[in-house]
């Protein structure tokens, strides 16, 4: 007797997802397409972990999260909207991953729409699809801030919108007025808006960040997603964070722990001791990035077919390339060239035509990397 078909969420998933399956390629490429940091963990955050499975922190633990890192990530949260929110209202999470997934599966129901920024981290649509919602593509302005006037036009009847600020993967720190103005349009439609502000602390050029927690319109229907995996360099410790209304993370808890259970006991004490020592173990992350940003930017932009803009924040440069080709096929082209970038494409219709470059990838890779599409371009020119 055949085995039986996959569900219908697979088969979405495998229809509709451009996001890469496994891991990073082997052998000696340059890979310059995972947002993954070069950095070690901080020392303290090791010797945390270290010490907490010395100490018997190797049972399950509570569904919900540790409650003592459940009342620091609270109180920075209530420190960023200057208005309280309790722990009751966190879910620690398998990193951001995790909490995204368990926020849209939560909220969208099969046929909902979802409003989506257009390029957006690849991971929203997939869960959107794995929900059976319809991602609805919305792009950015010209300048890579929020087309207000066509977030209207989708806006009706939407279930939810997904807000990742800086922008992944065009790097747009958002203003105030702008993010205030898309929480009256969410507020007048009823939308939930998800916001993912893991990579918060990577704000280049002493720009000002605004965190969606400090727009008061949003207080009865954002649901906050963090991470600690790129902001301390913890990318394989799967520790993140949701924070949401009362109405709604009873809903939020019962599919993570369905789906996960509770997160790894240890990596959460450590996590204590990330979020205390908080920017001190960052800044010397960000002057690096910052550094690698002006770099890449400076590099595809004296390639006579490609350009970029300067990214405000994040982890991504998005190079524009004069081609045809489509991003699917050019990327795999270029890893047979030696060189491994994510495909625009992967991002949403407006990533088309486009190449995504981390900026937390080594000094000696990234020159290495750039030599090769430089490379790759004038011999296919």
């Amino acid at each position: 007797m055949p085995l039986p078909s996959p569900s219908d969420a697979v088969t979405r998933l495998l229809t509709g997802s451009l996001r890469p399956a496994g891991g990073p390629p082997t052998g000696e490429p340059a890979l310059l397409g995972v947002g993954e940091p070069d950095f070690a963990t901080p020392e303290p955050i090791v010797r945390a972990a270290a010490e907490a499975l010395a100490a018997g922190w190797t049972h399950y633990g509570d569904l919900n999260g540790d409650p003592e890192l459940r009342a620091l990530a609270a109180r920075l949260a209530s420190e960023s909207a200057d208005t309280p929110y309790r722990s009751q209202q966190v879910l620690v999470t398998n990193g951001a991953t995790s909490a995204v997934s368990a926020a849209v599966a939560s909220t969208v129901s099969p046929g909902d729409r979802v409003v989506l920024l257009d390029p957006s981290y690849s991971l929203f649509s997939s869960a959107v699809l794995m929900a059976g919602g319809e991602p609805v593509y919305v792009p950015f302005d010209a300048t890579g801030h929020l087309d207000l006037e066509r977030i209207a036009e989708a806006l009706p009847g939407a279930k939810a919108l997904i807000l990742v600020n800086p922008a992944n993967p065009v790097g747009t720190v958002f203003h105030r007025t702008e993010l205030e103005a898309l929480a009256d349009l969410t507020q007048r439609h009823g939308t939930v808006v998800i916001a993912d502000e893991v990579c918060d602390h990577f704000i280049f050029d002493d720009r000002v960040f605004t965190s969606a927690l400090a727009v008061d319109t949003w207080r009865d229907r954002l649901v906050y997603c963090q991470s600690l995996s790129k902001t301390y360099a913890m990318t394989g410790w799967r520790v993140g964070y949701l924070i949401a209304p009362a109405s709604m993370i009873n809903g939020i808890r019962t599919l993570h722990r369905t789906f996960l259970g509770a997160v790894n006991a240890a990596a959460q004490r450590a996590a204590i001791v990330a979020l205390e020592g908080g920017d001190a173990f960052v800044k010397p992350m960000r002057e690096s990035y910052q550094e690698r940003r002006d770099y890449i930017v400076a590099r595809i932009n004296a390639m006579p077919e490609l350009s970029a803009a300067v990214p405000e924040g994040g982890f991504f440069v998005l190079a524009r390339y004069d081609r045809q080709t489509p991003s699917l096929e050019l990327v795999a082209s270029l890893a047979d060239h030696g060189v491994v970038v994510r495909p625009g494409r992967e991002f949403g219709p407006a990533g088309e035509g486009h190449l995504r470059i981390s900026v937390a990838s080594p000094p000696t890779m990234l020159e290495t990397g750039l030599d090769r599409i430089e490379d790759y371009f004038r011999l296919t020119r």
